[in-house]
């Protein structure tokens, strides 16, 4: 049977363990959705670099396809005829390098140049072409060797006359193309089988890094794509991931403290007590009282065990003392009093048969006890005889002396429990008007001692049969105290030398003699101890 203090500590154990567990299942969750957060912004970031890089271009070949008409008449003419045209329309142009026009194959004017008789296949070999072209290269005649994005529209079927515009791509590329750091670390524009790079020369090839993750897009009007590399919208995020974890460590402490607040109640021993009384997890027993004379059972006190399938047997020196802490007696008396009617037949039906239940005094305030009697035992009548047995442990407002007579009005009995261990004993035999004094079992057992208490006993005794007052002693374990108490007139007699607590089915085979009473129950040892 575990103490107060083992169950406690468990009970806080398993608070300290679900509080931690929440804590650190928020601090988990709340970086887990910083980090998703933030590698969903990263994307978005990539993605939303790649579609303006893309638009970017689209926008400078679409100003270059809306003057394409006007450029291609210009094919027919002699150069000295269109250079100035030419002219005009590359500054218009502005990201236009050059503007060259082709007839037969052959570059025959230049808006740099002007008049030139070059064939065109020397400088481009894929030009001239059937189709419009779009060709990533390399300059040959202005800015050799740097890098130029040629669009190509061709005038007659067999593509032998066109218009050839020069794109200066190197200082386009400089303002679209720079990586934003850490996130890009690398973009690449390709068109067909080249690329360039940012601050690199065109290459025929895209080398793959696969230590990189890249994103490619392709443009939907016109033939290139973008290519951005980098560490990875998750592994940037990963590493961004530390600077959240203040907030998160907040925020998993508060959580935490509001967890430990809100299973303040429901991880406690005083839930524990009200789920056994929603699951009828407490059981009646009772201890028989004895006639000292006769040494027939008058009647019984009843108890209260609590068998918690989840903590085992439970003493009532853990459970009372808690109820009482945090207001949770009375539903337990009240329990024990619709257990008892519920449980009257086990009882003998006489009316000089007593049954007491332990009530405690705060059940007397503001006529609560009255109105629990009322609707458990008054409203079916047993025919017993009710002793409300008062501990003594908390002195009786004024009102209080009120209810208990109504109590005496009614037929109860007051006995007052434990008779002797408190500080106010004397008045509550004046104001209360007691029918009962229990002598506490630590009195019995100084019986026969030299012990304090042995005078103690033999004054009480004296008072109440001073006062016509029945006494009941506890605690008699010994014919020597049996026979003393006997002797000294003391009624009423109860303890383990007549039987041990035993659970309330027991009781008339215990009665008929027909069996001893048990001293455990289901294998474990029950102690004397009743609800107070």
């Amino acid at each position: 049977m575990q103490n107060a203090q083992t169950i406690i500590k468990d009970y806080r154990r398993k608070r300290v363990i679900v509080c931690v567990t929440v804590a650190l299942l928020t601090l988990i969750l709340t970086l887990g959705i910083r980090f998703i957060s933030q590698r969903n912004v990263n994307q978005e970031r990539i993605l939303d670099f790649t579609t303006h890089t893309i638009r970017s271009l689209d926008n400078v070949l679409l100003s270059l396809e809306n003057r394409r008409e006007t450029l291609q008449a210009l094919v027919g003419q002699s150069c000295q005829q269109a250079h100035l045209a030419l002219r005009k329309q590359a500054a218009i142009l502005q990201t236009v390098r050059s503007i060259a026009l082709i007839k037969d194959g052959i570059l025959f004017c230049s808006s740099i140049f002007g008049n030139r008789n070059v064939p065109l296949r020397t400088l481009q070999p894929l030009l001239p072409a059937r189709e419009p072209k779009l060709i990533l290269s390399t300059d040959q005649s202005l800015l050799k060797g740097s890098p130029i994005l040629i669009q190509w529209y061709p005038t007659n079927e067999n593509g032998e006359d066109g218009v050839m515009e020069v794109v200066n791509i190197d200082l386009i590329t400089k303002m679209i193309l720079e990586p934003q750091r850490p996130l890009i670390t690398d973009v690449v524009l390709t068109v067909g089988d080249r690329a360039l790079r940012y601050g690199k020369l065109v290459t025929e090839t895209l080398v793959q890094d696969d230590s990189d993750t890249q994103l490619v897009l392709g443009s939907t009007r016109y033939p290139f794509s973008i290519t951005v590399r980098g560490p990875g919208p998750g592994e940037m995020a990963l590493k961004n991931l530390p600077t959240q974890l203040p907030l998160a460590l907040m925020l998993s402490m508060l959580v935490g403290y509001i967890a430990w607040l809100a299973t303040a109640r429901r991880m406690s021993f005083t839930w524990e007590i009200n789920v056994g009384i929603a699951a009828r997890e407490f059981e009646l027993f009772c201890q028989p009282l004895m006639n000292a004379r006769t040494q027939e059972c008058v009647g019984v006190e009843i108890l209260l065990r609590w068998n918690n399938p989840r903590q085992g047997w439970i003493s009532p020196e853990v459970f009372i003392p808690l109820a009482e802490e945090h207001n949770l007696i009375i539903p337990l008396t009240r329990y024990v009093i619709a257990e008892t009617v519920r449980q009257i037949d086990y009882f003998p039906a006489s009316k000089g048969f007593q049954i007491g239940i332990n009530v405690a005094a705060s059940h007397f305030r503001r006529a609560i006890l009255l109105q629990d009697l009322n609707r458990a035992w008054f409203s079916t009548g047993p025919v017993q005889q009710l002793v409300v047995e008062l501990t003594e442990r908390d002195n009786l407002l004024d009102v209080d002396y009120r209810i208990v007579r109504e109590l005496h009005r009614k037929g109860v009995k007051l006995a007052i429990d434990d008779f002797g261990t408190g500080n106010s004993s004397l008045s509550w035999l004046e104001k209360l008007h007691p029918d009962v004094l229990k002598i506490d079992k630590s009195f019995t057992a100084a019986i026969g001692t030299d012990a304090v208490n042995s005078t103690v006993t033999d004054i009480i005794i004296a008072l109440g049969q001073r006062l016509n007052i029945e006494l009941v002693a506890e605690g008699v374990e010994t014919e020597e105290q049996s026979r003393y108490l006997r002797r000294h007139g003391v009624h009423i007699l109860q303890g383990f030398y007549y039987a041990h607590p035993m659970p309330l089915r027991e009781f008339p085979k215990w009665l008929a003699g027909s069996s001893p009473p048990p001293a455990h129950h289901n294998g474990h040892i029950v102690p004397l101890m009743p609800l107070r």
